[in-house]
Formats: structure tokens, sequence, C-alpha cells
């Protein structure tokens, strides 16, 4: 009996089975046609042409079929998963070869059986592993629907500060005005700029982006404003700079507040006149653009050091848009790791890992100076580096398992259980022996440093038999 309903799990599977040998065909259309769509070939040519056009819910590959060995089949396996992470993949052989079962396992058969095949056991297996299949599939599609609820253009999280992002990101994206995003370094402030276009009516006009601290101030201004043809040494060809290449569009200046004064002023009057001269030029352009500006830095203190214009200040915080940082967004981390997991997975033709809950919780609770970004390159990392399906506390860098309540707890008290007694007795040692160390040998002079009295010493060193009579 199936555990799940028709409507979410289907009745008829497409089966294939690739084997030479003739016997197997009316056994398997006996058991196994009445309820699957079965397709018996006798070639591993023929199978990989009929994969290139539909890939079946199931194969069951006669790993004598491949080629003149059968160790000759792992690999056609190892190629089938790989084709197919969510196949029902089923090894046939007449051979009762150990190291053969075990290297099927290794390339990630579901199951595997040994001639001479019972097929009615066959067909209750394949069953069970299909409508698995299927509601694991059903599951991740829910996930999937799930994580595009809680998803905002290509901003992830559900957590109220990102509601309220993404309500801003709404209101401003129909307008013209100009925005300001501010936030911690790697909190996704290019994310919230593409979002604003995207939603917006110039979607489909040029998106211009240049970040402001990665130039040197002579760079940016030939980046900013263009330059015409012999403006300076290197000037072979006229150029148009971002905020020309931006007419029509939008402009997001990323870390305005790098730009060295002299700039902030040039950028200032192409703002007000909305009019460009490239450098060596002579007649101003006029340039249609929104601009969007970014800052990780405080502006407000940048002011008062005189270090930024406050005209310019002025001008382009019209509208504010504050992302939080990472540590602010209760709920989001899960999120966050579920949408990279599978994205990492996905683009590293690598099965889709799983994180102990121990490891989740370690995540969530710490403070992430580097905000998303650094979640998003920690879950690259482990993807790559950590050979099994699931990811342990033992896998996460140092700093995260300093940092954690829970993996202190997991070090200070292991799985198995501590004897208190002992711990303690280890700990009273360490003590006794450091400061009889420290005070030459003196018993006083240790009790003095333990803060404890001359008898209370004394029994202490008879119990644990430290330090000279």
């Amino acid at each position: 009996m199936r555990s799940a309903s028709p409507k979410s799990v289907p009745t008829r599977f497409a089966v294939v089975i690739v084997t030479t040998d003739e016997r197997v065909r009316p056994e398997a259309e006996t058991y196994l046609a009445d309820r699957h769509d079965l397709l018996v070939l006798q070639s591993w040519d023929e199978l990989t042409a009929m994969i290139d056009k539909n890939l079946p819910d199931a194969v069951l590959l006669d790993l004598d079929t491949v080629g003149e060995r059968s160790e000759d089949g792992i690999g056609a396996l190892t190629e089938l998963r790989a084709l197919g992470p969510d196949l029902v993949l089923v090894g046939l052989t007449r051979s009762n070869s150990r190291n053969l079962r075990l290297q099927a396992v290794a390339a990630t058969v579901d199951e595997y059986f040994v001639a001479p095949i019972n097929f009615q056991e066959v067909r209750d297996v394949l069953d069970r592993a299909l409508e698995k299949r299927a509601l694991k599939i059903e599951c991740r599609q829910r996930q999937s629907e799930h994580l595009e609820r809680e998803s905002f253009c290509e901003l992830i999280g559900g957590s109220e500060p990102m509601r309220r992002v993404y309500d801003a990101i709404k209101r401003v994206s129909e307008s013209t005005s100009t925005v300001l995003i501010r936030g911690e370094s790697g909190t996704g402030k290019e994310l919230v700029a593409r979002a604003i276009v995207a939603l917006g009516p110039r979607a489909q006009k040029p998106f211009v982006s240049l970040n402001c601290a990665a130039l040197p101030d002579n760079l940016i201004e030939t980046e900013l404003f263009g330059h015409e043809k012999g403006a300076f040494t290197d000037a072979r060809v006229a150029r148009a700079g971002h905020i020309e290449l931006a007419h029509g569009g939008t402009l997001l200046l990323d870390e305005i507040a790098t730009l060295g004064l002299a700039l902030q002023s040039k950028l200032l009057r192409v703002l007000e006149d909305r009019a460009v001269t490239r450098i060596g030029g002579q007649s101003p352009r006029k340039i249609d653009f929104r601009l969007i500006a970014a800052t990780h830095e405080d502006l407000e203190e940048l002011l008062r050091a005189g270090r930024f214009r406050e005209d310019l200040y002025y001008r382009i915080n019209v509208v504010p848009i504050v992302l939080p940082a990472l540590r602010d967004r209760p709920g989001d981390v899960p999120l966050l790791l579920d949408h990279f997991l599978r994205s990492y997975c996905a683009s590293n033709k690598v099965p889709l890992k799983r994180l102990e809950p121990e490891v989740i919780q370690i995540l969530e609770e710490d403070a992430w100076p580097g905000n998303v970004r650094e979640l998003q390159n920690l879950v690259q990392r482990l993807v790559l580096m950590v050979d099994g399906p699931v990811v342990k506390v033992q896998h996460l860098p140092q700093r995260l398992l300093y940092n954690s309540a829970v993996s202190q707890e997991s070090m200070l008290i292991p799985e198995q259980g501590v004897n208190f007694d002992e711990e303690i007795a280890k700990i009273e040692i360490a003590y006794l022996t450091a400061a009889l160390r420290r005070s030459g040998g003196s018993k006083i002079g240790a009790a003095r440093l333990l803060q404890v009295d001359k008898q209370k010493m004394h029994y202490l060193c008879r119990k644990y038999q430290v330090g000279k009579d």
C-alpha cells in the first residue's frame, strides 16, 4: 500500500532495464510492466541515446552488459548518477564479488541484485525507492516554494528587517528619485540596487555599476566622466565614462564615500546639471540617468570630519534604504544556508549535502562580521571540501567553534558524557601543580596564590600526592 496520495506521488514511473540476458525481459514484464512504463534495452549506447532526449525515473543496469568485465559497469553507474542525482539506480550482476558490490555502493547505487534475480523482490524494492524519490522531489519543491515566499528578487530572507527592505524597494522602484543604500560590507547592497532596477521602468535600460573604492582618484575620474582623444598621454581614442554609458538607465556608485573632495565636487555638478563633460572635452553632454549610491561608511561622521561634502550628502540622501547586518536578521541564516547549499551543490555537480542540527545552531548564533558574503563563502568552501554527504561540527572553521556556546558545550561535555569527579580532580591537580611551580615548591606560597588556608593546601597535596612533604 502506498503511503502517499495519488495526487502527490505518481502511480506510474518510467523504468528502463539495460541487459543482454534474454531471460530478464519476460520476468521484468511479468512483475513490472503492469505498474510502470517499462522499456528493455540491450546496450549502453541505446541507453545514452535515450537519456539525451528524456531521463527516466529509474534505470536497472546489468553491469555485465556494459563492457568485457563486470567492473566496467561501475563507471556507467557513476556517469548515470552525475546525469540524474534523483535517478533511482539499480545494479544487476551475475558476479558474487564483494568488492564489486562495494564499488557499486560507492557509485551511490540505490539497490543491488545478484543473479538469480527474484523480480518480485525487485518490484517491491523498486516501488519503495521510486515512492521515496517522488516524495523527496515533492518535499524539495515545497522547500523551494517556501524559499520563494521568503525571498525578493535575488535577496533571501523572511525576517522583519528584510521585509521592511523589500517594502522600501517596492516603493522607490517606480520613481526616479536618487536612492542611498547603507549597510555593512557583505550585506547585499548591490542586490538591492539590482532589485530596484528590475522592478522599475528602466529594467531594460543600461545598468552601470562602479565601485569607487576599487580605483585611485585619477582613474576613477576618467571612469566616471570619460575622456576625449589626446586628453592625456594614453588617451589614444575617445571614451565614454560610466555616467554617459548609463544614459537612459541607472548608475550605481558603490562605496561613494571613498571619492575625494575634488571628485565629489565634479559629481555634484553632474547631478545638478544632468550633464557630463568628458576630460579634455569642451561641451557638456546631457545625460538621463538615475543614481543609486551605496556605502558602508558613517557619512555623518565623514561630514563632521570634513571628508564628505554636505551639499553632495543632501543631494544623494534622498531616499535612504538601510540594510540590516546578518546578526540582526533572526531566522534568516537557515534560509540562506539552504539556498547556498542547493546553489553550490548544483553548480559543482555534487549530491545535495546536509547540515547537522548542531552546525545550523552554531551558524545561527555567530555574529557574522562579514555578513551574507562571509556565510556564502563558507558554504561554498564546505561544499567543495567536505567529502561526505553530511557537514558536521568538526568541519567548521576554528573561529566559529571558539565563538560558539554550542561547540564549547560539546567540547566540554562529549556525547558519551564525563566522570564529574575525575574532571574536577584533573582541574584541582592542574591548579595545585601550577601554584607550586610558581612558588618554587612552597606550599605556603602556593596556598597564598590559590587563596586557600594552609590546612586545606596540605590536605589537597596529600589527597593528590602533589608536592614534597
